[in-house]
């Protein structure tokens, strides 16, 4: 099984270390050991001994700190190990993130789930906000005017919000596409991009994209997995990892 750390591959793309092999462990695997507990009611209880469990997957994977957080919390959401293997981190990330959440710096979504399942509690804490104009009115129209897709023309319209801001795609490929595009041609440039939209059409492709970008960190993976909660998640992570060292 092999994890992706920090250093580099010969692509010249941030990796992370690889596990060792006789660590696999499927879900099968996980679903049976946690069947055979005592039931759990208590939330608290019940999210000690979720990351008690996920601790122990991660035994031998060679990550630690922030990372380690960040995978866990993906792992927590979806229930899915191999994630410590997946995620891809630029080396400068988690320090970016930290710095623009600290600073005060908003979140700029791609759709209505991504933004729901973020901590706004705490970001709004920082003196940041969440911003998702999927739902917006001018953005209906001109996705219909234009021929493009709602993510595409959200990104467009969020594009005076994003500079400096962590930019999380969660759902839309189109919408990864769309902000690449646009720090490429040095109209925008947000402090982080995690970028990890789910599908089977341009998702692999966007997050290639996003990884080839020059200047901006990003949190992203390499396949078609991914999701809003997954998205969520890792900004989730960033956004509880910051409260820490205040």
């Amino acid at each position: 099984m092999r994890l992706r750390a920090s250093g580099h591959q010969a692509s010249g793309h941030p990796t992370m270390n690889s596990i060792n092999a006789s660590r696999r462990v499927s879900r099968r695997q996980v679903g049976r050991r946690v069947s055979r507990s005592r039931p759990i009611l208590d939330p608290e209880k019940i999210e000690k001994r979720s990351f008690e469990i996920i601790e122990g997957l991660l035994k031998g994977s060679g990550l630690s700190g922030p990372r380690k957080d960040i995978v866990k919390r993906v792992i927590h959401t979806t229930t899915d190990p191999t994630y410590a293997e997946e995620l891809c981190f630029h080396p400068k990330a988690v320090g970016a993130g930290l710095k623009a959440i600290k600073n005060g710096k908003d979140v700029i979504c791609d759709v209505g789930m991504v933004k729901a399942g973020i901590n706004k509690k705490i970001l709004s804490s920082f003196g940041g906000k969440v911003v998702c104009l999927i739902d917006d009115e001018d953005v209906i129209n001109n996705a219909s005017r234009f021929g493009i897709s709602r993510a595409i023309a959200a990104m467009r319209k969020a594009a005076k919000f994003i500079d400096g801001s962590i930019a999380v795609i969660g759902n839309a490929p189109t919408a990864l596409f769309e902000l690449c595009d646009m720090v490429r041609r040095k109209k925008v440039k947000p402090a982080l991009i995690i970028g990890i939209p789910v599908g089977f059409v341009g998702a692999v492709e966007a997050k290639e994209r996003l990884r080839g970008l020059a200047g901006v960190p990003y949190i992203t993976n390499r396949n078609t997995k991914g999701g809003s909660a997954v998205a969520a998640a890792i900004i989730n992570a960033l956004l509880h990892l910051s409260k820490q060292t205040a």
